[in-house]
C-alpha cells in the first residue's frame, strides 16, 4: 500500500519507499549520531546527567548556515523500522540520563509516533525542532513526547526564503508553537528537568536585529507563559552569514527581552559561539 508523506510543512507528497522528498530521507528512520550524557543543551535538557542525544539524517528545513551540514543536508547513519528504533531505545539504560533529545525529528514524524507508541520512558522525550511543523502533527506527537524543544528562527518572510527557502516559515511555525503550548498547557519540573512543557529557542542572526525583536515580541504578546532560550551561538559556516554575531546586536536582543519581561529561560553566554562545540559528524 503506497503511503504518501505529508508529515512537514512542505507537503511533498512522496511515496518515499520509491521517491525521497525535500527532506531527502527514505521510509525508514536514519540516525545520524548519538551522544550519551550529551551537556550541551539548556540545564533543564541536559540536567547533571546529560541527555541521550540523538541526531537524525535529513532535515526539511535546511538552513544554509546550519551547524549540523553534514546530516541535515548531505545525509548519511543507520536506518532504522519503527520497531527496531524502539529496540535501539530499549538497549539503553535509560536512567542514565536526564532526557531523550531526539534532534531535527520532524520528517520522520510518523514513523517515530510509531515507534513511541506505548513506549513507557522513565526520563522525559524532547522534541527538538526547527519549528516548521504541522499543527496536526503536534497534536499526534503531544501523545508520546513529553517536551517540545522549538526554534523560532524568523520573523521575516523573505528571510526565511532566502535562508531556509521557507517564506512561510513564520505563519506555520507561529501555529506550530501555539498547538505546542496548547497540547502542553503548562511547565513542569522534576529536580530541574523539564518533565513537561514547552521551551521556546531563538538563536540571534548577524544583521538581524529587528527580526529578533519581532519575534519577541510575538512570543510575549501570544504565548500563554512563555519559557525562552536566546541564543548567541551563531558560528559562521559560509554562505549569505558570513561574520559572527556583534556583542552590541546580542545585548540589544537581550535588553529587549527583559523590556518585555520575557525571563523565564536561558540567556546563552557569546562564548558558545564557537565550532569546537559542534558536534563532529
Amino acid at each position: 500500500m503506497k503511503t504518501l508523506c505529508y508529515d512537514c510543512p512542505r507537503k511533498c507528497g512522496v511515496d518515499r519507499t520509491k521517491d525521497k522528498g525535500f527532506c531527502r530521507e527514505e521510509n525508514k528512520i536514519r540516525v545520524a549520531k548519538v551522544i550519551e550524557n550529551f551537556m550541551w543543551e539548556e540545564p533543564c535538557i541536559s540536567g547533571e546527567k546529560g541527555a541521550l542525544a540523538i541526531f537524525f539524517s535529513g532535515c526539511s528545513l535546511r538552513c544554509e548556515f546550519c551547524q549540523n551540514y553534514q546530516i541535515s543536508h548531505i545525509g548519511k547513519g543507520e536506518r532504522y523500522s519503527p520497531r527496531e528504533f524502539r529496540q535501539f531505545l530499549e538497549s539503553f539504560d535509560l536512567k542514565r540520563f536526564a532526557s531523550i533529545d531526539l534532534i531535527t525529528p520532524s520528517h520522520f514524524s510518523s514513523l517515530l509516533i510509531e515507534s513511541l507508541e506505548g513506549f513507557n520512558s522513565p526520563i522525559p522525550i524532547v522534541w527538538n525542532s526547527s519549528g516548521y511543523e504541522n499543527p496536526e502533527m503536534i497534536k499526534k506527537l503531544a501523545a508520546v513526547v513529553d517536551v517540545f524543544l522549538p526554534d523560532f528562527k524568523y520573523f521575516d518572510s523573505q528571510l526565511s526564503d532566502d535562508l531556509s527557502k521557507a517564506g512561510d516559515y513564520f505563519a506555520v511555525t507561529s501555529k506550530a508553537i501555539s498547538t505546542m503550548r496548547e497540547m502542553k498547557k503548562e511547565n513542569k519540573f522534576e529536580n530541574g528537568i523539564l518533565s513537561k512543557g514547552v521551551l521556546i529557542r531563538h538563536l540571534v542572526l548577524p544583521g538581524q536585529t529587528k527580526d529578533s525583536l519581532q519575534i519577541l515580541e510575538h512570543i510575549a504578546k501570544n504565548i500563554k507563559s512563555p519559557f525562552i532560550s536566546i541564543m548567541g551561538q551563531f558560528t559562521p559556516m559560509g554562505g549569505k552569514l558570513s561574520r559572527a554575531l556583534k556583542p552590541l546586536e546580542y545585548k540589544l536582543v537581550l535588553a529587549h527581552a527583559e523590556k518585555l519581561g520575557l525571563t523565564e529561560g536561558y540567556f546563552q553566554e557569546l562564548a558558545s559561539a564557537d565550532q569546537c562545540f559542534i558536534p563532529e559528524f
